[in-house]
């Protein structure tokens, strides 16, 4: 299924995709792909710091890389950056408080117009994925909308710049961006870069340092596509007019 240009449908539209494509992701994981003890969940929204699917260790963590479709081979992304600054910045004793249903191993996010609306929502978003990160919290991040000037070398960078400000530059005709960050100390991102038209990549999803489950994008993409309406099918791959913002 090829990258469509959601840019041509207002934010409500794209969230009622948005919402469908996070249902088949969650689906698919718990189909078999996540390990025993793993669950994927997708979250109700209620404020800026909430993600679209949860995966949510429920067993013993010596339990959580048993069985299931664990990948131990680091995966083959167009583009990979690592830095262990804030490893060694952040090196210190701490008390971390547990919910009792559930550690939280990794989530998804997909991005939404909103996230890139206006300074404060897109430091919110960064903050936040930042923030899991430095927990030990591993993040999949998926961007279907070109660079805005908050961020105008893609989400990544912006990111990226919490941990380590180095030179990025998105490559021509491929401005939107999936990357998926394996967080344990030492900050790995594994990045895809796509342009429209482009098939969807699967991409890692990070339960462990070092062990990956493939998160299903294409096949759910297509699936999520299907149950959009015919009309905004039309208009986001330039069949009709873009709707009225």
């Amino acid at each position: 299924m090829p990258m469509h240009d959601w840019t041509r449908v207002p934010s409500g539209l794209f969230h009622h995709f948005h919402q469908f494509w996070a249902m088949e992701i969650c689906r698919k994981l718990n189909r078999g792909r996540l390990p025993p003890g793993l669950s994927a969940l997708v979250e109700q929204r209620k404020g800026p710091k909430e993600t679209d699917v949860l995966t949510v260790e429920l067993a013993a963590p010596d339990e959580s890389t048993q069985g299931g479709t664990v990948v131990l081979e680091r995966p083959k992304t167009r583009l990979t950056r690592q830095t262990d600054k804030a490893h060694y910045a952040e090196k210190a004793d701490r008390i971390v408080i547990r919910h009792h249903l559930g550690r939280v191993v990794a989530f998804i996010e997909i991005v939404s117009p909103g996230n890139k609306d206006g300074d404060r929502a897109l430091k919110e978003f960064v903050d936040k994925i930042a923030e899991a990160m430095e927990q030990g919290i591993h993040v999949l991040v998926l961007d279907l909308f070109p660079p805005t000037d908050r961020d105008p070398a893609g989400i990544h960078k912006a990111i990226w710049d919490q941990f380590d400000r180095e030179d990025f530059e998105l490559p021509a005709n491929q401005d939107r961006v999936f990357v998926s960050y394996e967080a344990d100390g030492v900050q790995i991102a594994h990045i895809e870069t796509l342009g429209l038209g482009d098939p969807l990549p699967d991409m890692p999803l990070f339960i462990a340092a070092g062990a990956h489950v493939v998160a299903p994008l294409e096949d759910t993409y297509m699936s999520a596509w299907e149950d959009t309406p015919a009309a905004v099918r039309r208009q986001v791959v330039g069949l009709a007019p873009p709707a009225t913002k």
